[in-house]
């Protein structure tokens, strides 16, 4: 359960590390999408292995034994939902762009990568959550 509990809090925490880096840099709405999905998933490099060697650790001399709750469970899984339901309209953006601004292939697939890092989030939250209803310890 600590390597759930912390692969949890390294996905949260690289989507809030880059909250106060964010400046107002570019306009509209969609260019501080991409902004934040780009300072996130560029978060979530350092934190996640961070949060899965420091859970290994303490997996492997069983010093943290203690479930996830259901609160941190239901947070990641929402986090997750909302990194994913951001990631869909900047893959459109990019795509429906003109040609010569900017890369639009690099931010469609910062598009599909906050896809996928949302998906894998909300998947976290959502196993934890059904080991905590289970009661059997996870793995």
């Amino acid at each position: 359960m600590a390597l759930l509990r912390l692969l949890a809090f390294s996905l949260l925490c690289g989507g809030l590390l880059p909250l106060p880096f964010m400046g107002h840099q570019r306009d509209g709405l969609a260019w501080a999408r991409l902004d934040f999905l780009t300072s996130l998933e560029l978060a979530q490099i350092i934190t996640v292995p961070v949060g899965l060697v420091a859970g290994i650790v303490l997996v492997a001399t069983r010093t943290w034994t203690r479930p996830p709750g259901y609160v941190l469970a239901a947070v990641t899984t929402l986090f997750g939902l909302v990194v994913m339901t951001q990631g869909w309209p900047t893959m459109s953006w990019a795509e429906s762009r003109p040609p010569g601004i900017g890369d639009p292939d690099g931010e469609l697939v910062v598009g599909m990568l906050a896809v996928l890092s949302g998906a894998v989030t909300a998947l976290v939250g959502t196993v934890m959550a059904a080991f905590r209803w289970a009661g059997t310890p996870a793995p």
